[in-house]
């Protein structure tokens, strides 16, 4: 139980009607959720408006109303907060009730299009490493310590996260490394924390079915790097064009990695192949487990990162050359008769597919075959669906377009838009198979002896989600089951 002007410090409150020293039990932006003495927050989302529910909280025992528009009708024994945005008032609040716990241990913000999984995956690996006890907040999985967690999206409403970094921060956790996704940053789901550095790894191609800009989705990135305290690191990816843009504005100390130019943290590649990197990192040559150029420039990222937290850069190297990265990224495996080479990839924008696509061309033996797997969410952003099937095209040797999750959208109507984007030039090189099962099946039948065969889109997920409904899927399962079948 707090007092709720305790939980109102920060928040831009234009009225408040009642009490002010009121016990709050808990906050809550799920109407669902309230008991007795709850404070209620209603929030305007995308797909419905927390005010339509006001009358179900008071119903369900709240004892505060906290939103920007005042009901009609006022109960005496209520006190209501108007505020000017409620979705960045539930933050604050949340991070407030939870004992602003975000101040005693060190918060690391990740976010960019490509890599914000691998990136935060490695961090808190390397930590845990050197003996720190660590949390761990993304696409795959949470973590706490061994503790691995269930996961719906990759930065939770801000009731949800502030009570994941509070119970994280009371099991002894030091550091947290957490994906920022773009929408979490717009929708003020990570507002009020206190961010000890924030990492941006690329922006490119995705989104924009929310967003709707390119432009909007980069203001939105740098905003994140905005709101930093002068007491904070950012770092930037000097090789994304638009990497210097989001240090504009910052207060944070300004660092930069690359693998092309004079940084901070400087990088260059002197081998890659399935054994892993050969790197030279800041002039120490390194040996790392991890595959391809894209994760060249993660692992700078995460030697930078432990750097400003004041690690040695030479025990940070001698660790990071030892962990392993993220499930669902670069995921390989050897069939065992044929010795086709599998991949499973998160891959799911053109240029994240671009990168590793690149990788798999550089990695390949002599004249053997690329063969890709590949379909689009549905949806989603629908304009990245043609680019994905012209990068997949251009640098296969085949290509089955196939579903992934198409949730509402009819499956085969998300295939015929990327086939748009195949060039005329290049028609023959694809085959369409709306079963992803079927669609991996045939690829594994393409494969020849020490050919490679990309699986991209999915990653680490283990369903796939059709008419609203999640079946068990996973594509390392079903990539296996087919190298058993070929191989008797």
């Amino acid at each position: 139980m707090r007092k709720l002007k305790e939980i109102l410090e920060d928040v831009h409150v234009l009225k408040i009607i009642g009490q002010d020293n009121i016990g709050v039990k808990d906050v809550q932006i799920d109407s669902r959720k309230v008991t007795a003495s709850s404070c209620f927050i209603a929030v305007k989302g995308m797909i419905t408006d927390g005010h339509k529910y006001i009358e179900t909280a008071l119903q369900k025992g709240a004892s505060v109303i906290v939103c920007e528009n005042l009901p009609e009708k006022l109960l005496p024994a209520i006190t209501y907060v108007r505020v000017e945005i409620s979705a960045r008032a539930s933050a604050i609040m949340a991070h407030n009730f939870f004992g602003r716990v975000s101040y005693k241990m060190k918060l690391v913000g990740v976010t960019g299009t490509n890599g914000k999984t691998t990136v935060s995956t490695l961090l808190f690996k390397l930590f845990t490493s050197m003996g720190d006890y660590c949390g761990l907040i993304g696409t795959v999985q949470n973590q706490i310590g061994s503790d691995v967690l269930f996961t719906e999206r990759t930065t939770p409403d801000p009731v949800t996260l502030n009570e994941l970094i509070a119970e994280m921060y009371e099991k002894g956790c030091g550091y947290v490394f957490m994906e920022v996704s773009s929408i979490a940053i717009h929708q003020h789901r990570v507002d009020g924390l206190n961010f000890a550095g924030g990492i941006f790894t690329n922006i490119t191609h995705d989104h924009l079915d929310y967003h709707k800009t390119f432009e909007e989705y980069l203001r939105v990135k740098k905003s994140f790097f905005d709101s930093l305290p002068a007491s904070a690191f950012a770092i930037t990816n000097a090789d994304d064009r638009r990497g210097m843009v989001i240090l504009q504005n910052t207060k944070a100390r300004k660092f930069v990695y690359s693998m092309k130019s004079m940084a901070d943290f400087k990088g260059r590649m002197l081998d890659n192949s399935l054994e892993g990197l050969q790197m030279s990192v800041n002039d120490i040559d390194v040996h790392f487990k991890l595959i391809g150029a894209f994760n060249a420039s993660n692992l700078l990222a995460v030697f930078g990162a432990a750097v400003c937290l004041g690690r040695d850069k030479n025990e940070v190297l001698q660790k990071l050359s030892s962990v392993t990265g993220a499930e669902g990224r670069f995921d390989y495996s050897v069939s065992p008769k044929e010795k086709v080479i599998g991949i499973v990839d998160y891959a799911h924008t053109p240029d994240a597919l671009l990168n590793v696509l690149a990788t798999i061309k550089n990695l390949r033996q002599g004249e053997k075959k690329i063969i890709t797997v590949v379909g689009c969410g549905g949806d989603r952003d629908k304009t990245k669906r043609p680019e994905m099937a012209a990068v997949a095209c251009e640098y296969s040797d085949k290509v089955i377009f196939t579903s992934d999750n198409p949730r509402s959208e009819d499956p085969d109507e998300i295939i015929r838009e990327m086939e748009a984007g195949v060039p005329f030039s290049m028609k023959k090189k694809y085959v369409s198979v709306t079963s992803r099962e079927e669609g991996i099946k045939l690829g594994v039948s393409f494969s020849g002896p020490g050919d490679i065969l990309l699986i991209a889109g999915k990653g680490h997920e283990k369903y796939q989600e059709v008419k609203g409904v999640k079946h068990h899927f996973d594509d390392k399962e079903v990539l296996a089951e087919m190298f058993k079948l070929f191989n008797k």
